[in-house]
This record gives C-alpha cells, structure tokens and sequence, in this order.
C-alpha cells in the first residue's frame, strides 16, 4: 500500500503548513473505505440524468478495490425503477487511486416538477475496513430533485407579484397582489423589466442567471428608483425616492419548472446619493401565468 494525501468531509486527515516550509501530515493508518459524505444535494436535467455520489478510502492500493452498495428503503422516498436507478450495485476503486463514484440515473419524466426525492444508500464492505471512529459514514442520503429547460419566454409575460414590501406599506394599494406585465429586455441578455412593479410609474429591471442549475439566481441592480416616499410614507426621509437593490441578506432565485421568482429586495432611501436609512429587507414572489389565467385575472380580479 502506498501512502496518500487525502482530505474527508468527516476531517479525518488533516493537511498543515509550517511557517517556514510546506510540512505535510500524512495518513500512515489502517485502510478505511466510507462515503465522502453523509448528505448530497443533486438536480436532474432533461439533457443530463446522471448523478454521482463520491466513496473514498484513506489509502490507496496496487490493485482494483470492489464494493457493493445497496438501498435502504428506511429514509428513502424516490423509488427505484421509477424515479432513479443504481447504474451499478458495486463500486469499484481503481489501484492507485483513492476516490471513486458510485453512479445513479434519474427519470426526468416521471419526477414531478414538485418533487424534492431522496434515496439512502449503505456501502457494503468487510468489516475490517469500516471505521468505527466513524460509522455513520457507511450510509449516504442522496438527495435530488427536477430542473427544467431554461426559456426566457417562460419568465416574461404576466405574473402575479405577492410583495411583503406593499403588504408592509401599501401606498395607494388596495392589495399587497397585483398582476404586473414583465418584458423581455431590449438589449441585455436573460434581463427582464417589471412594470409598474410595487407601485404604479415606477419600472424596475432584474436579471435571471441560468449558469448553474443547482443556483438559479435573481439579480437585480441598485439605485432601482419603485416609488416617490409621498404616496406610500406620507412624509419624507430623504430625496423623496424608494430605492431597491438585492438583499445583502438572503439570495433570490428562480424555478424553471414551477415558473417563479422569489425577490428579496433591500428597500432604502437617500439623500443627494448618500443612504439615509434602511427601509428593511422584503420577500417578494412572482408567479407567471398564460395569458388566459392573465384575462381572467383582469376581468374577475384576483
């Protein structure tokens, strides 16, 4: 067996730097085999159904290590053969190497747009090179759910905005629910403008980055002017503008396959550019809907 550099979720081996020169601590122990971590978090495109979850061993070896894993029902609400599939009951560890993935296949068809599924698995292996430091290692939940296609189109159009900021300060608001318009940007990619967004007259643009399926996030640029403080405070703090940005405190996203955006937006006002005061911090939901549900709205209200 040769000695590696290896670092676990569960710190099982630690990596130091002197002050004066790299000095590394090495592994020198028995041979340990568990997953790298107890919980992972996946998401199952229409283009990309494959997910892995990784084992690791705290040596490596001149020769192939095989592994079995299995399902525990116990924990467990995907079903197999419906909403995943083991690619294969076994692991394989190649010689010399100390990682290896254990792969399962989802079923984009037949996951619901609302799933959120998770299935626990066990590695199978003899018990001299399970580590009792550590047992609970021996066990992952993999955790997964649906992401669809992106498409602009399905972020613009009609929505229904519920907004904690015009239910906190409604202005001439009879409802802290309007429907509002939402076009596609005329020259900046993924970026949409709001209408008469949280109050009448005042427009605001938000971005949408599709990047990284597993973080769909909202953008949104500040000094976004939603209201004058008249109409919705009655009196005035500053330059008599409601200023917006993103939340310094919590992340916007959005759901490709629900079709909503959930705004978290940072409300302030100023004085001659300089920040007077902090409004709060508001959540701030929109839903987009067809152009018959957008009809309806308009004729029976919501």
């Amino acid at each position: 067996m040769k000695r590696i550099y290896i670092i676990l979720s569960a710190a099982l081996v630690a990596l130091t730097l002197s002050s004066c020169h790299e000095e590394y601590t090495t592994y020198e122990g028995p041979e340990y085999v568990m997953f790298a971590d107890t919980l992972s978090i996946s998401v199952i495109e229409q283009q990309n159904e494959e997910f892995a979850v990784k084992v690791a061993t705290t040596v490596t070896c001149d020769y192939d290590r095989v592994f079995g894993v299995e399902i525990v029902d116990a924990g467990s609400n995907a079903v197999e053969g419906k909403h995943f599939s083991l690619v294969s009951n076994v692991v394989t560890i190649p010689a010399g190497k100390s990682v290896a993935d254990v792969k399962l296949r989802g079923y984009y068809d037949n996951i619901l747009d609302t799933d959120s599924l998770g299935v626990v698995l066990r590695l199978i292996a003899p018990e001299g090179v399970k580590w009792d430091l550590y047992p609970e290692y021996t066990e992952h939940k993999a955790t997964f759910y649906k992401v669809c296609p992106w498409d602009i189109n399905n972020f613009s159009g009609w929505a229904v905005l519920s907004s904690m900021l015009i239910y906190n300060f409604p202005g001439e608001n009879t409802a802290f629910q309007k429907l509002v318009k939402v076009d596609k940007h005329p020259t900046l990619l993924n970026h949409v403008i709001i209408r008469n967004a949280f109050y009448d007259g005042y427009d605001i643009t938000i971005g949408y980055d599709p990047s990284d399926p597993k973080e769909l996030k909202v953008t949104m640029d500040e000094g976004q002017i939603v209201s004058d403080e008249g109409s919705v405070f009655g009196q005035f703090h500053g330059d008599d503008k409601i200023l917006v940005r993103e939340s310094p405190y919590n992340d916007s996203y959005f759901n490709t396959c629900q079709k909503f955006a959930v705004l978290w937006t940072y409300i302030y006002v100023e004085d001659i550019g300089q920040a007077v005061g902090a409004v709060g911090d508001f959540y701030n939901v929109l839903e987009f809907v067809s152009e018959a549900e957008a009809e309806r709205i308009q004729r029976e209200g919501l």
